[in-house]
């Protein structure tokens, strides 16, 4: 019961006591003004039950970059954490997971920190252009208005961060390079941060093609949901091989999120958990 500024809480011992580890945790994110949400406190709530409470309360301290609009972008679930630092730590980093995770945006947000700070030069953002039952070749315009729509999430991730004036601005000095997949080939990627989104429509030569193009003081970020693979049947995602192949190998970080991981509106977590059971049905499992 809230009383003014006092908060009353009645229940039995155990109940109280984890409402009163809840709200500790959410602390630093009340104390700063921050909306708390059902993901955040869903987010605090498994970190108590895994006895992972600590590690999360100083996710909740951790501010990575400021929106244009003034706020705090900071991981919000521990494997988000855990990826941050991956990309941090490794030169390639795979995250893998469902859509909504944050995977795209967060390797956004270390990609230009990165470009803020200088360990980069320039960013150069790519993804495939293929799309289910869509080609380019049946898209108006020229070829940059052909591919604009399959690269706007990545624009609106830099014009989240840096605002749509400084955004044209490093895109017409080539600092931020956002390019279709095809254009990688026979390149040198050298002092750049790439990200590879939507990569589990990259076939299996593309992606060995795009990975071999790192170059010195380069850094990569593969982005992907195997559950959305629109490439003809038959045809390996590029994305799951490499996932496969690169296991173990030195600088390479592996990210597995879950739906327990989707950040979006909550109906979403529960649009990709029917989607999960219809699979495993199909599947026999």
């Amino acid at each position: 019961m809230l009383r003014g500024l006092d908060l009353r809480i009645s229940g039995r011992p155990s109940q109280t006591e984890r409402l009163e580890a809840l709200i500790q945790l959410l602390a630093p994110l009340w104390q700063r003004g921050e909306p708390i949400g059902p993901v955040d406190i869903q987010a605090a709530l498994t970190a108590l039950d895994t006895g992972q409470g600590e590690e999360h309360g100083r996710m909740g301290r951790q501010i990575l970059a400021t929106s244009v609009g003034g706020r705090p972008l900071r991981p919000r679930t521990l494997r988000q954490k855990t990826y941050v630092e991956a990309i941090e730590r490794h030169d390639l980093t795979l995250a893998i997971g469902p859509a909504g995770t944050g995977k795209t945006f967060l390797a956004t947000i270390q990609a230009v920190r990165m470009l803020q700070e200088r360990r980069v030069e320039r960013l150069v953002l790519t993804r495939p252009a293929v799309e289910a039952g869509e080609r380019l070749g049946f898209l108006p315009g020229d070829l940059q208005q052909k591919v604009d729509p399959y690269l706007r999430p990545l624009y609106d991730a830099l014009h989240g961060l840096l605002g749509h004036e400084r955004t044209a601005q490093l895109l017409e000095k080539g600092v931020i390079e956002v390019a279709p997949l095809a254009y990688m080939r026979g390149r040198t990627l050298a002092d750049a941060f790439v990200i590879l989104d939507e990569a589990q429509n990259a076939t299996c030569a593309q992606m060995r093609m795009v990975l071999t193009r790192l170059g010195e003081n380069a850094r990569m970020v593969v982005t992907g949901d195997t559950t959305q693979i629109d490439l003809p049947p038959g045809q390996m995602s590029g994305l799951v091989e490499a996932a496969q192949v690169l296991q173990g190998v030195e600088g390479v970080a592996i990210c597995q999120f879950s739906d327990a991981d989707v950040i979006r509106h909550p109906l979403v977590q529960r649009l990709v958990q029917a989607y999960a059971r219809r699979d495993a049905v199909r599947q026999g499992r």
